[in-house]
């Protein structure tokens, strides 16, 4: 599967972040599963464990965050995924418009493992919470260093400020898993 490779904004530099990487790892009928690589990750703010459960705004330190387009319109889902084990998922009618909590059965499960100069996120993600597929897709990190250091990491950054919900950063494509 693909790896993207994530820029980070140039307004809101990294202090020793060095790259954010995101992978499809698995995609079935049941979970897609992807995950985060953050090198240079020495001084990442993890956020404490809070259990499973929805929560807005997880965006404020390190979260990891999937939003994806369905062809042919301009609705599209957010999800938000941090290592504190909260979540979100929003539908969106247009470009930041007629935002409202998207239904899940089950919730993801995410998982945090951090090495000596990287850290690792896993995420697996109910196949129920995705809209339609084939879909554009834009895969993002909130990353939180000591200090209070943010970068803000998109497949790609076309505005003065960053903007995760801005159409050009959607330059990936998500397919259905084979044979579904």
């Amino acid at each position: 599967m693909q790896t993207h490779q994530l820029v980070a904004h140039p307004a809101h530099p990294p202090a020793r972040v060095t790259g954010v990487e995101a992978k499809v790892i698995g995609f079935d009928a049941d979970w897609l599963r992807v995950r985060w690589r953050i090198d240079g990750a020495q001084d990442l703010v993890i956020p404490p464990f809070a259990g499973r459960g929805r929560a807005d705004e997880l965006w404020q330190t390190t979260c990891f965050e999937l939003f994806l387009r369905p062809e042919g319109g301009e609705a599209y889902v957010e999800l938000n995924l941090s290592p504190s084990e909260r979540w979100a998922a929003y539908d969106f009618s247009s470009y930041r418009d007629g935002m409202a909590e998207r239904p899940a059965s089950r919730e993801p499960d995410c998982t945090m493992r951090q090495g000596s100069t990287f850290a690792i996120f896993d995420a697996a993600i109910p196949r129920d919470v995705l809209p339609g597929l084939p879909a554009a897709a834009n895969f993002t990190a909130v990353i939180e260093e000591a200090g209070g250091v943010k970068s803000f990491w998109a497949l790609a950054q076309p505005v003065a400020k960053p903007d995760f919900h801005d159409q050009a950063c959607f330059t990936a494509e998500l397919e259905p898993p084979a044979g579904t």
